[in-house]
């Protein structure tokens, strides 16, 4: 994913626009703090799923699986009246039936794994305006604020939820040095 659409992982700490094509993606939705229990097993079931699926297309088609994106609504000043949508971007040739299978083959190997609302779905932004943020999410705020300035200043309103791209390992990155790109759809 990364090298066939460089662009939308080659945000810069100045924001842009960019056009986002229909992707297609292991989704799971739930609601609550990025830190809590729901969030982080449907994370690891969601990765599970994920190998499992570039297991099943190695013979034919190598890649790399692509990095954790997060959707997010709700009160950024209260994490646990957070929705989420998470969600990892998959090859065209995934099928809903070969998601099936990895679901079940990650179910089979850990029965208590947070599995059964992984889905295939398409993930239609389109136009959208992103900009990469260097350093703790509680930092966060002030890259969101020029991201909205520049989307204001082109006579743009927002089309969609709040996304997060995730370019660091944060078990293995120092806080300041963490790389998320944000992005908005846009209209």
């Amino acid at each position: 994913m990364k090298k066939i659409h460089r662009d939308l992982y080659a945000a810069k700490d100045v924001p842009a626009l960019l056009d986002v094509p229909e992707l297609p993606c292991l989704m799971a939705d739930g609601a609550g703090a990025p830190s809590g229990e729901r969030y982080r097993s449907t994370v690891e079931a969601m990765y599970g799923v994920a190998y499992a699926v570039r297991a099943e297309l190695k013979p034919t088609l190598t890649f790399s699986v692509a990095p954790l994106e997060g959707l997010w609504e709700g009160d950024p000043g209260d994490l646990t009246s957070m929705r989420w949508t998470s969600l990892i971007p998959q090859p065209e040739q995934v099928t809903a039936e070969m998601v099936e299978r990895a679901v079940a083959a990650v179910r089979r190997k850990k029965p208590s794994a947070r599995v059964d609302d992984i889905r295939l779905a398409t993930l239609a932004e389109g136009r959208s305006a992103q900009i990469l943020h260097t350093g703790p999410f509680s930092e966060e705020p002030a890259t969101v604020g020029k991201l909205m300035k520049f989307i204001a200043e082109q006579g743009l309103s927002l089309a969609g939820r709040h996304h997060e791209i995730y370019l660091s390992n944060l078990e293995r990155t120092a806080p300041e040095k963490v790389r998320t790109i944000i992005r908005y759809p846009v209209r």
